[in-house]
């Protein structure tokens, strides 16, 4: 468990990541957390008083790391960029995003629908079950699950077919 404290940050222009709060993780830290790290990974532990688990933690380059701060989680720190926030992370070895039993029924209707899923990239797979499970009505759910069969038949990954998707709105 590593223990610091960082000034919440604001990215004004950065491609994908522009508006997003966060905090900056330096690659000394970061190997506190994980020893040589260079890719995604997820940590619990507290931020300020807030309990966290399964926290993405994002590579910058050069070994530093970021955590974005969504706004509910702002809210409940009560806090926004250039505030201070006390951390203590460990890498979180436990997290696991479960696939949905609906999601598994249609991808198993055909052999090679569940290949393709499972060779997608552990991120990949999350990105999806996370973009299904967030759907608020039952419509939109079912259109996700289509939309992500319809991904698997042409073994696209996540980026991929949303950006094909906005494409054709």
């Amino acid at each position: 468990m590593i223990h610091f404290k960082a000034e919440i940050e604001r990215f004004e222009t950065m491609g994908e990541k522009t508006g997003w709060s966060y905090v900056f993780i330096p690659a000394a830290l970061a190997n506190g957390i994980k020893p040589n790290c260079k890719k995604s990974f997820r940590v619990k532990g507290k931020i300020d008083q807030l309990e966290i688990i399964g926290m993405a933690v994002l590579p910058m380059g050069e070994g530093d790391f970021i955590i974005a701060l969504k706004s509910d989680v702002r809210k409940k720190l009560k806090k926004e960029a250039g505030a201070v926030v006390e951390l203590s992370l460990e890498e979180d070895k436990d997290f696991k995003i479960e696939m949905p039993e609906d999601l598994e029924i249609c991808l198993s209707e055909e052999a090679h629908l569940i290949q393709n899923f499972l060779k997608q990239p552990k991120s990949h797979q999350n990105y999806y079950i996370n973009w299904i499970n967030q759907a608020k009505t039952e419509a939109t759910r079912t259109k996700r699950i289509v939309m992500t069969v319809k991904a698997m038949d042409k073994g696209q990954d996540f980026g991929t077919m949303i950006r094909e998707s906005k494409g054709k709105s």
